[in-house]
């Protein structure tokens, strides 16, 4: 018999520019194989800050797809770019709570969902979750991801504080929540000690093989001869939680000792919503011959770019150890050496250690990196740098995933 889940998430195409959407995307379209009929509430395109065709057809038939009004309080309800703060507390996007509930009421008699499920980055999607909960008494799991709050995260206090309140009452109301890395588990099992151990449940990000596959028959590797070693970041560098200025300091220090140049390596940063940012580092350090910035593309030329690299840099503080960059999966899956610049200790590398990659060293260690970065062009030059097997990598499948998701929906039904 086939079930319904209504899912609540921000993030669903036409919205361009996040990795946040192919986690929805992904499980929505791959639920119908497991006898789910997923009912996706997100929001309206004019709240996006950018958006893009190039996933609609990706969306299954077997979705129903609603949008309910929302809007940006920085693009909407702004005079001379300032607007007052309540208008975006949680988030700027708080207006989709008061389209999303009343949506999300009629989509529940329509439908007569089994089970509510929502999802973050955006803290105003499980708020949604948690009123259609209580109104409703329908189980709710809630994917969290990675966790909402820390010591100093949000950095606005009175955010930090709402942050906290969403996410208690989550924790006390959900029947499971979701999170993406073992060391997030424990640290909510921490944080929430009266919480049984089995509301938490992980459920890891992942890639997707058909995007794969199509990306792979349009790339053809091509011999190289006398041409730089391209070395890809893809996606958005946080100048707090990615901060790559120990690194850039270790390419200068590199080049000045004459064992890089822009000749043998360029490091291209694609797509890091902070240019600006790091231009100035990049002058600052004189590596303008080595590292470029590159405007965002589209998701599948993204893919491709991967497959094309010569290497793959993943940029992730000790800050996060908790959490792992979906990126990861994806760089997995494109099968080229993978430089990972991360704390030895936390979660991004032990899932890399897991699949064999341990070209690691601290992100906040100039000699560290200069050292593993040496190591690693020596590695990939010679065809010997590890590559994740295909077996291994195949366990981290979107569809994977969605089967876990689908396992787990169908044992809250059978509690509730």
């Amino acid at each position: 018999m086939v079930k319904r889940v209504l899912m609540i998430a921000f993030h669903y195409p036409p919205m361009r520019g996040s990795s946040s959407i192919q986690r929805t995307l992904k499980f929505s379209q791959y639920l119908p194989e497991f006898n789910w009929k997923p009912i996706v509430l997100t929001a309206h395109p004019r709240a996006y800050s950018s958006v893009s065709n190039d996933q609609i057809a990706e969306i299954s038939n077997q979705v129903s797809v609603y949008r309910a009004f929302a809007l940006d309080a920085s693009k909407h309800m702004s005079a001379m770019g300032r607007y007052p703060g309540i208008l975006a507390l949680p988030d700027r996007w708080v207006s989709w709570w008061l389209g999303a509930v009343p949506m999300g009421l009629y989509l529940i008699k329509k439908y007569r969902p089994d089970v509510i499920w929502s999802t973050y980055p955006i803290a105003t999607a499980h708020l949604i979750g948690f009123s259609l909960c209580r109104l409703t008494g329908l189980p709710w799991v809630a994917d969290l991801r990675d966790p909402m709050t820390d010591v100093d995260y949000p950095p606005n206090p009175r955010t930090r504080r709402l942050y906290e309140w969403i996410e208690e009452k989550t924790i006390a109301h959900c029947t499971r929540a979701v999170l993406t890395t073992p060391g997030a588990i424990d640290a909510y099992r921490t944080k929430f000690p009266k919480a049984a151990p089995s509301r938490f449940h992980l459920i890891e990000n992942g890639y997707d093989e058909e995007n794969f596959t199509v990306a792979e028959a349009k790339i053809m590797k091509e011999q190289k001869k006398n041409q730089p070693f391209i070395l890809v970041h893809s996606g958005v560098i946080y100048p707090s939680e990615r901060d790559p200025a120990q690194f850039f300091e270790a390419l200068a220090a590199l080049s000045r000792q004459e064992v890089i140049s822009g000749a043998r390596l360029n490091v291209i940063l694609r797509a890091t919503a902070h240019d600006e940012h790091l231009r100035q580092l990049i002058d600052q350090y004189k590596i303008g011959d080595i590292v470029s910035l590159a405007p965002p593309i589209s998701y599948r030329e993204a893919l491709s770019e991967m497959l094309a690299a010569d290497g793959l840099l993943i940029l992730q503080a000790s800050n996060c150890n908790n959490q792992i960059p979906a990126k990861l999966y994806k760089y997995l899956r494109a099968r080229r050496p993978i430089l990972a610049l991360t704390d030895p200790t936390g979660n991004t590398a032990a899932a890399l250690k897991k699949m064999g990659v341990d070209t690691i060293a601290p992100l906040d260690s100039k000699n560290d990196i200069m050292r593993e970065l040496v190591r690693f062009l020596a590695l990939v030059e010679g065809k010997t740098a590890q590559i994740a097997s295909m077996e291994k990598v195949l366990a981290a499948s979107r569809r994977s995933r969605t089967r876990e998701l689908s396992n787990l929906l169908d044992r809250v039904v059978q509690e509730s």
